[in-house]
C-alpha cells in the first residue's frame, strides 16, 4: 500500500491506491475487519484519519439486528457499512471547496445522526466510507456544509471520542421540562431541584453525575443509585460528596431500589427529575414512583426490544403533572456545549474509560460488550493491542515495561486515563 500524500502534492493515482482498515457490518451478527480501497476524495469532501473510537452499546445492538435496525440499509449484505460513531479524527486531506475552512492536522469530531437528511441516516450505521472503527474515512459534502464536522481544540484525542456520548447525556438533560405558573414548559432539569440518577454508575451515568454537579443548571440534591457495589465505590472515588456539599449540592450514593428509602432522601417531597440509565421495566416504574409534583421522568437507556413497556401511574400524570422524556443521540449544538464544558474543566469525560485496545480487538470487544465489566472501551484504530483494563496495566507490566509505564501514569492520575497515557500509547504501540 502506498503512503498517503495530502492533496497539495498528491496525484490521482496515489489517491486511488489509498486504503483503509475498518470494521464493516454485513448483516445480523456478521461483522468483519477488512482492508479495502477508498475512492479518491472529491473537491467537496474531506479525508480524515480516525485516531480513536469509543465502543457504544448502540453498536452492539446494531450488530445484533443487522438490516432490521432502523438506521442500517436493507442492502447492507451487498453494500457493507462501517460501524462506530464515537470517534475523534485528524484531517489529512481537504477538498478544494473547504481549503479556507479546514486545515490538515486539525482534530475533528462529528455528531453521528444526520438529522438534516430527514431520515435515519447515521454515521456508523448507514455509510460505506465513514465510520469510527476505521483507520481512514471520507466526510461527505452534505455533513460538512451542515456544520457536522466540528473542530476540537484539545491536547487529547480521547476527549473528542467521548464528546458524542457525553453530548447524548446533555441532550437528555435539555429534554427534561417543567411547567411554570402559566403552564409553559421550561426545558432542562429544575434549577435548585432534586435529581435521581438510577443505575447511574455505568459510563453514561458517570457523565450524568458530572453534568448534574457541574453543568449550567444547578440542582440542590443528586442521588445516584446502583445495585453493583464495585461501581458505586468507583463513582464515590471520582466524585467527592464533601466537596460538592461545599458547592451547595448534596450528593448521595446508594445501593437501593426501595422507593420509600429514596423518597426519604427528599424529605418525602420526591424528585423533580429522575433519569433511568438501564432498560429495565422495574427501574422505569421505580422512577415513576419517586417523582414530585411536576416531576419529569427521562428514559435514557435504549432498549433492543421494540415492545419494551412499563407501567406508569396516569393518575399522577393528570393530577401531579408528571412528564416523560426520552432522547436518542445529540445535536451539533450539544457537542459544542460539551466541548465548552470540557474546555472550562467543569466536566471530565475520562471517568468513563476503563479499557483501551487496538483495532484488532474491536470486533471481540463490540460483540461481547454486555459481558465485559467496567465502563467505556476505547479503541485506538492505528495500533494492534488486545483490549486491556486500566486496572490490569500493573500485572501486564511485569512482562512488558510499556504497560508498567502506563500503570504508573494512570495511577498518578487517580487511576484515570489521561493525555499523558494516550501520548505514550500512541508513541509506543503504533
Amino acid at each position: 500500500m502506498k503512503r498517503y500524500v495530502p492533496s497539495a502534492v498528491a496525484t490521482v493515482f496515489e489517491r486511488c491506491t489509498m486504503k483503509t482498515k475498518a470494521v464493516r457490518l454485513y448483516g445480523s451478527n456478521d461483522v468483519r475487519l477488512e482492508e479495502f480501497e477508498l475512492p479518491p476524495i472529491s473537491s467537496d469532501e474531506i479525508l480524515i484519519k480516525i485516531v480513536c473510537d469509543s465502543v457504544c452499546m448502540s453498536t452492539y445492538k446494531t450488530i445484533k439486528q443487522g438490516a432490521a435496525h432502523l438506521r442500517v440499509p436493507n442492502n447492507v449484505s451487498e453494500n457493507p457499512v462501517i460501524v462506530g460513531h464515537e470517534f475523534c479524527a485528524e484531517i489529512v486531506d481537504v477538498g478544494e471547496k473547504w481549503k479556507n475552512d479546514y486545515s490538515i492536522g486539525e482534530k475533528v469530531i462529528m455528531p453521528p445522526v444526520l438529522s438534516y437528511l430527514g431520515g435515519y441516516e447515521t454515521v456508523g450505521y448507514t455509510f460505506p466510507h465513514i465510520g469510527g472503527l476505521s483507520t481512514y474515512s471520507i466526510v461527505p459534502e452534505h455533513a460538512i456544509s451542515h456544520g457536522f464536522l466540528i473542530k476540537l481544540n484539545s491536547d487529547a484525542y480521547f476527549n473528542g471520542s467521548l464528546i458524542e456520548p457525553a453530548s447524548c447525556v446533555l441532550r437528555g438533560y435539555k429534554s427534561n421540562y417543567h411547567l411554570d405558573k402559566n403552564g409553559v414548559p421550561t426545558m432542562n432539569i429544575k434549577d435548585g431541584g432534586r435529581v435521581a440518577i438510577l443505575a447511574g454508575c455505568g459510563p453514561m451515568g458517570l457523565v450524568a453525575i458530572d453534568c448534574a454537579l457541574h453543568g449550567k443548571v444547578k440542582p440542590s440534591l443528586v442521588v445516584v443509585t446502583d445495585l453493583n457495589d464495585a461501581r458505586l465505590e468507583r463513582a464515590k472515588s471520582i466524585f467527592n460528596s464533601e466537596k460538592e456539599a461545599k458547592n451547595g449540592i448534596r450528593l448521595v450514593f446508594i445501593n437501593s431500589s426501595d422507593k420509600n428509602e429514596l423518597r426519604d432522601l427528599t424529605d418525602g417531597k420526591g424528585f423533580d427529575d429522575a433519569f433511568v440509565y438501564a432498560p429495565v421495566p422495574a427501574l422505569v416504574e421505580l422512577a415513576d414512583s419517586i417523582l414530585a409534583f411536576d416531576g419529569c421522568l427521562n428514559f435514557f437507556a435504549g432498549p433492543m426490544d421494540k415492545s419494551f413497556s412499563a407501567c406508569m401511574n396516569f393518575y399522577n400524570v393528570h393530577y401531579e403533572q408528571h412528564h416523560v422524556a426520552g432522547t436518542s443521540g445529540s445535536t451539533p449544538e450539544d457537542m459544542k456545549d460539551i466541548v465548552e464544558l470540557i474546555g472550562e474543566k467543569r466536566i471530565d469525560p475520562s471517568t468513563m474509560i476503563t479499557h483501551v485496545g487496538g483495532i484488532n480487538a474491536a470486533i471481540d470487544t463490540t460483540v461481547n460488550l454486555p459481558n465485559i465489566p467496567g465502563g467505556k472501551k476505547l479503541i485506538y484504530t492505528h495500533i494492534d493491542m488486545p483490549l486491556v483494563a486500566l486496572s490490569d496495566f500493573s500485572e501486564l507490566g511485569k512482562k512488558d515495561e510499556r504497560f508498567a509505564e502506563l500503570s504508573n501514569i494512570v495511577k498518578s492520575n487517580n487511576n484515570l486515563w489521561c493525555t499523558k497515557a494516550e501520548k505514550y500509547l500512541l508513541e509506543n504501540f503504533e
